[in-house]
Order: structure tokens, then sequence, then C-alpha cells
């Protein structure tokens, strides 16, 4: 494993072969965030997304959004590699240099409609996931839209041990050793730092959010909307 390749427990070159069999309903975060954004947003002009990784979210979501300029930000410039040779031949698109989420102010000039997060902000302290979070919330517009999707750490000793053994069973159900699925699930406060849905909410109400939505909720991940 190349660990100053990108966050993830996957290199760049691999995280597309590898991550349905990681992370389950990995495509559903897709497609119900876009579906999402269609009752909120209808037109929206400039859209963000941070922590894009090899660009397939906004694969999908450039075809839905006719309109709409898209960002894409990531820390990893391996991954924008990835996501660049991906959406080479694509318009309305703009990459980033390789920035966090709390460095996006120091490179974005406008404000946004929408910014997305799907699966990156779990890898911060919660000092690092506030000044992230506050940021989003800076950049976006009056009556613009904050997504978020992260691993989350269920609220029991009991939870936490239940969630990372259903999880590491979906891992070997989809093909992987004992051995790589718990591997993986191990990192769990070790490699990244999940925090509690109730801990999601107020962080994003603290942050200025005036509208805070569960909406997404299965294994150990879990879909927030957040309302400017």
């Amino acid at each position: 494993m190349n660990k100053s390749d990108n966050a993830s427990f996957h290199t760049s070159t691999s995280y597309d072969a590898q991550i349905r069999s990681t992370i389950p309903y990995y495509d559903s975060f897709h497609k119900e965030t876009i579906n999402l954004l269609k009752r909120i947003i209808k037109t929206p002009r400039m859209w963000l997304d941070t922590g894009c990784g090899t660009g397939n979210f906004i694969v999908k979501a450039i075809s839905e959004f006719p309109e709409t300029t898209f960002l894409l930000a990531d820390p990893s410039k391996e991954m924008l590699a990835v996501a660049r040779s991906k959406l080479k031949n694509k318009k309305r698109v703009v990459f980033l240099p390789p920035t966090s989420t709390q460095g996006l102010r120091s490179v974005v000039r406008e404000k946004l409609d929408i910014i997305t997060a799907i699966q990156s902000h779990h890898y911060l302290s919660r000092d690092e996931r506030r000044k992230a979070t506050k940021t989003c919330y800076e950049l976006i517009n009056e009556n613009g839209v904050y997504v978020a999707f992260e691993n989350v750490r269920p609220s029991s000793k009991e939870g936490i041990e239940i969630g990372i053994a259903n999880w590491a069973a979906y891992q070997i159900a989809c093909g992987k050793s004992k051995e790589v699925a718990y591997k993986h699930v191990n990192r769990f406060d070790k490699e990244y730092f999940p925090i509690t849905i109730e801990d999601h909410l107020q962080l994003y109400r603290d942050c200025g959010f005036a509208t805070v939505e569960l909406f997404w909720y299965s294994y150990m991940q879990a879909g927030f909307y957040c309302l400017k």
C-alpha cells in the first residue's frame, strides 16, 4: 500500500476496482445525492466536489445537470490525475490544485450553489473537520446546499463492535480475504476518525447551517444535507 498516494485504503490506480467491494451501496450514495439535489436546486450554476477522488461521482452528475460548472478538488494529485483522465473530454469541469477542504478558500474565488464531500472528511481530526465544514459554509451561497457522506461512529461500544464485524462480513462476501477485510475495518480510530450522527448534526448547526438533516444511513456510513 502506497500510503503517500491518498488517504483511502486503496491507491488511486486500484480505487475504482476495489471500492464497491469495500463500501456497501457505494453507487447509491451518488444516485441518492443527485436525486436529492434535483429536488433542492434545479439549475445550480457552480458545484464544488471536494475530496473528489477518481471523479466517479462527477462523471454521473455532469450528465444530470447540463447547465452546471463543476469544480473538483482533492488533496491527492494522483487521485486528481485519474479523475482528469475520466473527464478530459468534458466541458464545464475545472480542476483545482491539490488541496484539502480546509484550504479551499485560497483557491476558490466565487460563491457556490452546491458543495459535496462524499466519503472524504472522516479522515480528519475533529478540529480539522470543523474547519473543513466551516469553510464549506462560508463558500456556499445563501440558499445553497452542502451534502456530505462519511463513515460514522455508532453511539455505543457494542454498536462499534457489531458495526465493524458486519462491515467486514460484507467485504468478505464480496470476495476479500478475512485478513484484508479486517485490516480495512480496523483502521477505525487509527487512520480515519468517525464521529456519531448526533455529533455531525450538531457540528453542521454550530457552523451556521439553517437546515440540517440525515438522509441516508447504512452499515457504518451516513449521508447528510445542510441548507444555508
